[in-house]
């Protein structure tokens, strides 16, 4: 299952800088540096050790692998030989040509392979087996640290490598990335643009060469000027075609990267040529303008010296603009910023950040073919306020991620079909319901969903307020998300499922026993004869009636309460502290206990005795509980079954425990409605006794709270909806039964006669029937 990674809100776009520390020992690398070199030892990477375990996980090597330093391995290594180029990388036994063919783009670019690279590391002076890498990952700069031991046999590298066997700048950077996603393994296969924006940061586009623009020339010419990083790529048809090489030399599902674009005077016409690597660093294109062509020979030596034409099979060569658009299939641009390729303007771009999750049986959904879900996926606020200059619309950019799907490979993750809808925004300043998509259709949509890591296109929209709807195309699959919005004007952006709000009604006030109703004093007779001559209720009373009650719904599917949901059920609604149920109490929570029922049994749409986790979150919002998302996520792993359902037990005992929680959390936050401030022998008060009665919130509310520990209504909601009760030694239904004998024939006998369990669970008079409760609660809403 995904992390469920919860922001506070849109979050601003990171810079490398501040590239966050990952060793486990939470040490940076100059720190562990310092360490080795007072110790006089080399580093040992205990976070990705020299073992099978960082090198496959679903194989073992064929080969005995022999790790090993580089000092070991050659005589005198270097870290980076007369500058990293493209030509220092040659793909070994691994198959991440992707991999390869980013980090060939990346040497293209200084700027971003020194952000990448960091250049205070060396063989030399102050050499300790340590090395780093900075990495882009969802939206945040990471510094990974490694020890440069590596995979060899026979003293030869096994993996990434150079062409001179003396620099080794390029295999620490396979070991890194490799690091970054779990081990060697996780590398094999992929698409070239993943490494492109995790060594930048940048913005995916792809184009396929069917439906290329007109301008394409101008466009990779732009891109290239511009720093962007390109890869290209031909499809197969079948797995078996893969890595087939064509009559011409090009290796199909293999990726390549564009090094290079320009044109060269041949026989009176300006030739549009495109440089393409292949990362094997041998075999080549074989057409017009390879190495060895007919074509170069009417080409001067200066001209060919200017285009760094050689006839070496180094992987690298020229071909026709026209041919590479016949051969390739499908180009992938890194752009370092989101300005469009068409245009010739460089803007500044707003950026603001989401990071989400979507979870099976809350907020995984689906797409809009599946709409008794749809509605339940993130829902992100976007406000357009200012128009582009001189134009009528605004323009922004959407990029959404899927989260680690490479690093989870080993655990069985694929990477999932996504994309997402953007919708105008309706006068409401709430999470939208399922009425609101079967009657409006989306203003712009991702032009495809699709497995990708990152799905990505622009659009214009007038200015206004809109909905944007992240999703997987089927429902129920798993995953954390990081959304990226980009926009020339500044936007505003909120996610709305991040909010609190309860709205409970204040307990009734007792109605004096002498302008009672018939029916209320009807209950308090029966009150009477369960209680007994204390007129108080225990909590293992409580749990038999119940029990005894529920058990007759034949409408809604129950388990069993138990012992610690009925002290829940008291620890509410007792406000005498004495951890029993006088008559009023009891009452209240009668009367609370046939609404919940009325509204589960409105809410189970199909008659099963069960409610999907998909309608939690109206019915809680029905019962006053608009919950956020990461709460909503929190209960449904809690409280749901395998087919994410919730029995009314269930939903019972989450009433309670919210409802619990919320009211202590009114009687302290009385200062700050949005927060409370506790000492921490008060916070460890109150979360032990949670589960045992009630506790007395005004006196200890009354005193002067200390700073010392602050918690927001969500956090607090979170604490209780998830901890588990208190862990003292409980007496059971059975337990309790064979301590009073006498009481559970006279319970039985009270119950059962007259009817009485027929009339307790008759819905309430004053409340009416659940469809009519729903309508109040909705007109109440509005």
């Amino acid at each position: 299952m995904p992390y469920l990674y919860w922001a506070p809100g849109p979050q601003a776009h990171p810079v490398p800088k501040d590239a966050r520390t990952t060793h486990s020992s939470g040490q940076s690398f100059e720190q562990l540096k310092q360490e080795c070199l007072q110790r006089g030892t080399l580093f040992e990477d205990a976070d990705f050790p020299a073992s099978s375990s960082s090198l496959f996980y679903s194989e073992r090597p064929q080969v005995p692998f022999v790790w090993k330093r580089p000092g070991e391995i050659v005589k005198n290594p270097e870290f980076i030989l007369g500058g990293a180029t493209r030509t220092d990388i040659c793909q070994g036994e691994l198959g991440d040509c992707w991999l390869l063919a980013a980090v060939a783009s990346l040497t293209l670019n200084q700027k971003a392979l020194a952000r990448v690279i960091p250049q205070d590391q060396s063989f030399g002076p102050g050499y300790a087996g340590i090395f780093h890498f900075q990495f882009w990952q969802h939206s945040e700069w990471l510094d990974v640290v490694i020890d440069d031991r590596l995979p060899t046999f026979r003293d030869r590298l096994v993996f990434l490598h150079s062409a001179d066997h003396n620099e080794f700048w390029s295999a620490l950077l396979e070991k890194a990335y490799a690091k970054l996603n779990g081990s060697y393994e996780a590398l094999k296969g992929g698409s070239a643009i993943e490494a492109m924006e995790d060594f930048t940061g940048g913005v995916a586009e792809t184009f396929q060469m069917k439906e290329a623009p007109e301008n394409f020339y101008e466009i990779l010419e732009k891109a290239l000027k511009r720093g962007s990083l390109l890869g290209c790529f031909i499809d197969t048809g079948s797995a078996a075609e893969s890595e087939a090489r064509t009559p011409f030399g090009l290796i199909k599902g293999h990726a390549y990267s564009v090094t290079g674009i320009d044109q060269v005077n041949f026989r009176g016409q300006r030739i549009e040529l495109v440089r393409v690597r292949n990362p094997w660093g041998q075999v080549e294109w074989n057409g017009s303008w390879s190495d060895s062509s007919p074509e170069w020979r009417s080409v001067g030596a200066a001209e060919q010296k200017r285009l760094c034409h050689t006839a070496l099979d180094d992987g690298e060569f020229w071909m026709a603009f026209k041919d590479f658009k016949a051969h390739f299939d499908k180009v992938e641009i890194c752009n370092l910023t989101p300005d469009a390729l068409e245009e010739d303007a460089v803007h500044k771009w707003e950026v603001t950040v989401h990071q989400g999750s979507w979870v099976r049986g809350s907020t995984a959904g689906g797409c809009r073919n599946f709409l008794d879900t749809f509605w339940t996926n993130p829902q992100i606020k976007l406000s357009l306020t200012e128009k582009d200059e001189g134009q009528e619309e605004c323009s922004f950019l959407v990029a959404l991620m899927q989260k680690d799907r490479r690093k989870l490979k080993r655990f069985g993750a694929n990477v999932l079909t996504i994309g997402y809808a953007i919708y105008e925004c309706p006068d409401k300043d709430e999470h939208l319901n399922k009425d609101f998509f079967r009657y409006h259709a989306s203003r712009a949509r991702s032009k495809t969903f699709i497995n990708l890591r990152e799905v990505s296109d622009r659009f214009k929209l007038p200015p206004g307020e809109y909905i944007l709807i992240p999703s997987t195309f089927e429902p129920h699959q798993e995953a954390d998300f990081c959304l990226r919005i980009f926009s020339e004007k500044k936007a505003i952006t909120r996610d709305m499922d991040g909010n609190v709000d309860i709205d409970l009604p204040e307990p009734p006030k007792p109605t004096p026993p002498d302008q009672e109703t018939e029916e209320e004093q009807r209950f308090r007779a029966l009150f009477e004869q369960v209680a007994g001559e204390d007129m108080e209720v225990t909590a293992e009373e409580l749990e038999y009636v119940l029990n005894a009650v529920l058990q007759k719904k034949k409408d809604i599917k129950f388990k069993k309460l138990s012992l610690i949901s009925c002290k829940n059920i008291i620890s509410l609604m007792d406000t005498s502290g004495n951890g029993k149920l006088e008559f009023d109490e009891f009452k209240v929570f009668w009367d609370k206990l046939k609404q919940w029922i009325n509204l589960f049994l409105w809410f189970d749409a199909d008659k099963s005795g069960t409610m999907s986790t998909y309608e939690l979150r109206t019915a809680l919002k029905a019962t006053g509980f608009q919950l956020s998302s990461r709460l909503l996520q929190l209960i449904v792993l809690r409280y749901a079954d395998e087919e994410l359902q919730i029995d009314f037990d269930d939903f019972l005992n989450c009433l309670v425990r919210l409802e619990n929680a919320s009211r202590v959390f009114q009687a302290l936050s009385t200062k700050n409605k949005e927060f409370i401030h506790l000492t921490i022998n008060e916070f460890m008060y109150l979360y032990l006794r949670k589960s045992r009665g009630t506790t007395r919130f005004k006196s200890l509310a009354s005193g002067d709270l200390s700073i010392s520990f602050s918690s927001s209504t969500s956090w607090w909601l979170t604490l209780v909806a998830w901890s588990e009760s208190s862990p003292e030694k409980q007496m059971g239904p059975e337990a309790w039964a064979a301590t009073t004998p006498d009481m559970v024939p006279k319970l039985d006998q009270i119950l059962l006669s007259n009817g009485v369990l027929e009339t307790l669970i008759q819905p309430a008079s004053i409340l009416g029937d659940a469809q009519s409760l729903w309508t109040a609660s909705q007109r109440k809403r509005l």
